[in-house]
């Protein structure tokens, strides 16, 4: 068997295997990178960080589009200029007023949707176990469009979001049979309450006036045009705490891919973890929900793109996050420019793409 020897650089480790090396360290597996700063060290798998390194540049890519593209097109100078407020009056109010706004939500709402896709789908053992599936988004959709038609309830979208969230959260959670359930009685359970919350959102806009039932119009087709700034920050903040913890919880949703019992075996505490991937979901759903209204579509594409990127076994997190944000901005962008002048909402441009992708994976042979 031939050995392996470790070829060591100032600050990478690569694993190589020679036929003829004497005894040599054990180290990293093949296909990683080790860093090494004294006492601390760090593994990596070489295709997820050239996925997310990828995606990120992809990502950097078409937000300059979004900038410079559209109605009133700009030079890519003059629209970085305008970024910071220099350049002419014009080109800075369409870059810091319209586009630059608009397009930190769509990055936000997509990356959003897709880790909370990317979570869902681990927890229930399914990919076609996210958000929007399993009834989330319709919750979180119905109780903002209840804030803005005004049926009794002041409180702000984002808060009334986060609430119909966590009532079709417990709802699906319940109905499905417990913590502990998994596969497609969760995901028949979702189903059937997003049906009943989409049903009450169409019923609240049918007893209302017509200029009422505009302003609730982007809660129910997925829209960036125009977001409120609060949200947006909320957003924000919500990607700050959630997706570090996402990454603090990779090891254990790795662990949480086997049965229940050799993850108990493996002193996962499974209840818990899986009571956290829930609230993680739930919490990123409603504060996309808050900004964009229900796109969620964004976190099936997402999560599928980042695994046939990163060709690794484990959980793609970042990668997800990356790569539903560079849709979302892609989708906002293709609804803004190709039909312009007229403009479609992002939602109508994510259901065209994705609903042919998820008729292509119900009817696909597995591999």
């Amino acid at each position: 068997m031939p050995e392996t020897k470790l070829y060591r650089s100032p600050t990478f480790c690569s694993a190589v295997s020679t036929p003829t090396s004497p005894l040599s360290i054990a180290s990293a597996p093949a296909g990683t990178l080790w860093w090494r700063w004294g006492a601390v060290s760090l593994l990596v798998y070489r295709a997820p960080l050239l996925a997310a390194c990828g995606l990120l540049a992809a990502l950097l890519m078409s937000s300059l589009a979004s900038l410079t593209l559209g109605s009133a097109g700009l030079d890519l100078l003059d629209a970085l200029k305008a970024i910071f407020g220099i350049g002419e009056f014009m080109h800075v109010f369409v870059v810091q007023e319209l586009r630059l706004p608009r397009l930190l939500a769509g990055m936000g709402t997509g990356a959003a949707f897709a880790l909370a896709g990317c979570l869902m789908q681990t927890l229930a053992g399914n990919r076609l176990a996210t958000p929007g599936i399993i009834g989330i988004d319709n919750g979180a959709t119905a109780f903002a469009v209840a804030s803005v038609v005004g049926l009794g309830a002041s409180i702000a979208p984002p808060a009334m979001a986060l609430s119909g969230a966590v009532v079709a959260m417990a709802l699906a959670f319940g109905l499905s049979g417990g913590i502990g359930t998994r596969g497609y009685r969760f995901l028949v359970a979702g189903i059937g309450v997003g049906a009943l919350f989409g049903a009450g959102t169409q019923l609240m806009l049918a007893r209302v006036s017509i200029d009422v039932a505009n302003n609730a119009y982007p809660w129910t087709v997925g829209s960036l045009n125009a977001r409120d700034a609060n949200s947006v920050i909320w957003l924000g903040i919500a990607m700050l705490i959630g997706l570090p913890l996402a990454l603090w919880l990779g090891r254990g949703l790795n662990t949480l891919r086997f049965t229940d019992r050799v993850a108990t075996g493996l002193g996962l505490p499974v209840a818990r973890m899986r009571l956290m991937i829930l609230w993680l979901s739930v919490v990123m759903t409603a504060a996309a929900v808050a900004v964009a209204g229900p796109v969620g579509m964004v976190a099936l594409v997402g999560p599928e793109i980042a695994r046939y990127l990163s060709r690794h076994k484990g959980v793609p997190l970042l990668a997800s996050a990356l790569a539903g944000a560079l849709v979302m901005v892609l989708a906002d962008l293709a609804g803004r420019t190709l039909l312009s002048p007229l403009e479609v909402p992002v939602g109508i441009v994510m259901a065209v793409v994705g609903s042919p992708y998820l008729l292509w994976i119900l009817l696909r042979s597995p591999r």
